[in-house]
């Protein structure tokens, strides 16, 4: 049995681990690589196997950077089957579409506005070529196991962080592999707190926040202050969100606010179509989450929700004190960037990030205080106020991983940290290996180990 790290080794992005046992060959997630430049330039490149090679895919959840090469593995030759939550379906479908869209606009605006470096930009994929991965899902439920092959078997269970996200227990040639995917918070506002593992002779795990903590602070406390501080100046605060959860999240809190009389009666809008359709998962799928129907549905009454191009256009030129939470969660792509073009410049403006942000990111850029940032190939002086609230992030901290692996009733052979860049990886290997003694294997991308 062989195990592959073409994705996800290094970074926080591109997760893709390729599992061969038997002439049978499993690959767990198909991120799409976000961030600088040397990782982006990945997508285009071939897998280091032949698509068609692969049997199964097994998705852990619908994030871009875990399901969002599945295009490309599809238009290369995969023809096998998918294997996902029902919610996981409905959200990777939504964020292939959008990917897909946004790529298609961006290829279009760079020749239109000819500052692509190539002669003609083509998108990664296009909106037909996401279309095509549809008929491959294959919907499983959790704590059940799914016979892959006559030796080989999978069980999903929940991982909290998103709704419909799970952790992957793999069994085949008597051994017991565990691929977290990407661990929520045990204190999650919306989600359950995951599931540890029982046992485990490898385990995948996560390292995104390996080596941080997430501060003890009152998100809703901070939210009540940064926008009555925005307000009070004549600003409009902008929230770039990942559309599944987070803008949800945000949502119930600034939703919580205002039935408590702690923010102004301004308005509240979410510009995310993508963000507008996980509200309906979030209904169809009440087991996954905690909020509850009534005041799921008093939450989005309180929401100007924006779908078209023109009500943003609209939005953007109201000059009134707002609150608006607009797509990508790390500023690279979607309606956010026409907020942040017209209101970057405002020293009235505060822009508040909720999530991580990946090296290479507008996101990660204005956290480290970059006074110039480039949209559509313009450069934009930043005279807003950068703000974050840590405590609303969607991964566990270097606690809730360490915690996650505390029910295991064997000690495993290996565990590899994935899904983190090289610091926190390796903080989370000394902290694994000074309280249980594991075996701690950060993999570099491209290596391959014998199991």
């Amino acid at each position: 049995m062989k195990v592959k790290f073409i994705g996800g080794a290094g970074t926080v992005t591109g997760s893709k681990t390729v599992v061969e046992s038997n002439g049978i060959r499993i690959l767990i997630d198909c991120g799409q690589f976000q961030g600088i430049k040397t990782l982006r330039e990945l997508n285009w490149e071939p897998l280091p196997i032949l698509p068609s090679t692969i049997d199964f895919v097994l998705l852990t959840h619908g994030h871009l950077d875990h399901c969002g090469w599945l295009p490309r593995l599809v238009e290369q030759g995969f023809k096998g089957k998918i294997y996902c939550t029902s919610p996981t379906k409905a959200i990777a479908e939504l964020i292939l579409l959008d990917s897909a869209k946004i790529q298609e606009e961006d290829a279009k605006r760079a020749n239109e506005g000819n500052y692509s470096k190539h002669e003609i930009a083509q998108p990664l994929y296009t909106v037909k070529q996401a279309e095509k991965v549809f008929p491959l899902f294959r919907v499983i439920k959790t704590n059940e196991v799914i016979v892959l092959d006559a030796e080989i078997s999978a069980v999903f269970t929940n991982a909290g962080h998103i709704i419909g996200a799970c952790s992957i227990e793999l069994n085949l040639e008597n051994k017991t592999l565990v691929f977290s995917g990407d661990i929520g918070r045990d204190n999650d506002v919306l989600m359950y707190a995951p599931t540890k593992p029982k046992k485990a002779d490898y385990i995948f795990l996560e390292s995104t926040y390996g080596n941080r903590i997430h501060p003890d602070t009152d998100a809703k406390a901070e939210l009540e202050m940064y926008i009555n501080n925005t307000v009070a100046k004549g600003g409009t605060i902008i929230i770039p969100s990942f559309a599944v959860e987070r803008a949800q999240m945000v949502m119930y809190l600034l939703w919580q606010l205002k039935e408590e009389g702690r923010i102004p009666n301004i308005p509240y809008i979410i510009d995310t179509p993508m963000g507008i359709s996980v509200l309906e998962i979030f209904s169809n799928n009440r087991k996954w989450h905690k909020l509850p129907e009534p005041e799921y549905i008093a939450m989005c009454k309180m929401f100007s929700m924006i779908s078209n191009y023109k009500e943003t256009i609209e939005t953007i030129y109201d000059k009134q004190p707002k609150v608006v939470i607009a797509a990508s969660g790390m500023i690279t792509g979607g309606r956010v960037l026409g907020y942040l073009e017209h209101y970057i410049g405002l020293p009235e403006t505060s822009i508040i990030i909720i999530g991580y942000q990946a090296e290479g990111t507008r996101g990660r850029k204005l956290l480290e205080g970059a006074k110039e940032i480039k949209i559509y190939g313009k450069q934009y002086s930043v005279l807003a106020n950068i703000l974050e609230i840590e405590a609303l992030s969607a991964h566990g901290d270097q606690k809730d991983l360490i915690n996650w692996l505390s029910d295991l009733a064997n000690k495993p052979t290996k565990v590899f940290l994935v899904h983190g860049e090289n610091e926190p990886a390796d903080a989370l290997r000394v902290k694994i290996t000074e309280k249980y003694h594991f075996d701690c294997k950060v993999p570099l991308m491209g290596q391959e180990f014998e199991l």
